[in-house]
């Protein structure tokens, strides 16, 4: 299961979604969420899968990868469809006590699962296709504005990509103490659930003690670098808006106000 968490993680190219602005990239997959929550017929949704396919396609990310990032919120996905296919009002078609199962229900479950799994997969290409320190840039070029009001903009931006990028790390560093306490006769399946999470205490504690001792280096590395935050910092790549950066956000409104006008029609 571990080895199926993918976000975080960054494969490097020479595509044209690579190339893009990071600025334009985090803000066009703000506006891909949002277009998620708007759509409301299949017609919607099939636009917005067809584009997404076009993005991976063109990126060169592998579609296995994609949907083996998709495991590790199965169990929520499928949670969140029960709950909209039984607790949904509308036109039954089952009903047993204070379970029941309408159409409307099984319409909203079904896009809901669709909606969650899209959701995953448009956020995990952002980082498959940006570099940490592109991230870092471009939120801290996007959230500027906030040093007017004296925010930590540079600070905040640098934690949040580098706690992305510490996800695979400790993903690593995970698998490798369950292999060793499994060869010491550690057992992690069986016995109750007060037990499994008893035995999940042998790695708890070395991987906080090795996320620290990690921290710590970290720090210590940007120190002996002279790395003072923001102040008198330049930068070697300067983010500059280009063609490809105009397409995809021209793409990208088109197909906005295609689902836009969809939705008025209930498509």
């Amino acid at each position: 299961m571990l080895k199926d968490i993918t976000i975080g993680q960054f494969f490097p190219g020479d595509t044209a979604v690579h190339r893009l602005d990071p600025r334009v990239k985090i803000v066009l997959t703000i506006a891909f969420i949002v277009l998620l929550f708007l759509a409301e017929g299949p017609i919607s949704y099939v636009l917005i899968v067809a584009f997404l396919a076009i993005i991976i396609g063109i990126s060169r990310i592998s579609p296995k990868l994609v949907v083996r990032g998709l495991k590790p919120i199965l169990f929520i996905v499928a949670f969140t469809a029960l709950l909209n296919l039984f607790y949904t009002p509308g036109d039954y078609i089952w009903q047993w006590g204070f379970l029941h199962i309408s159409k409307q229900g099984i319409r909203l479950a079904v896009f809901m699962v669709i909606r969650l799994m899209l959701l995953i997969i448009a956020t995990s290409m952002l980082t498959y296709t940006t570099s940490p320190i592109q991230l870092t840039d471009g939120l801290e070029r996007l959230l500027s504005p906030l040093k007017k009001l004296h925010a930590p903009v540079h600070e905040l931006s640098m934690m949040m990509s580098i706690a992305l990028r510490f996800i695979p790390t400790l993903i690593e560093e995970t698998e490798k103490i369950i292999s060793a306490q499994k060869a010491r006769g550690a057992d992690f399946e069986s016995g109750s659930l007060v037990q499994r999470a008893k035995a999940m205490i042998p790695i708890l504690v070395p991987l906080f003690i090795s996320a620290f001792r990690r921290a710590d280096e970290l720090a210590t590395a940007m120190e002996c670098r002279l790395y003072r935050g923001d102040v008198g910092r330049t930068r070697m790549k300067q983010l500059k808006i280009e063609r490809v950066d105009i397409c995809a956000i021209l793409i990208c409104a088109v197909l906005f106000a295609a689902v836009l006008v969809l939705r008025q029609f209930g498509l």
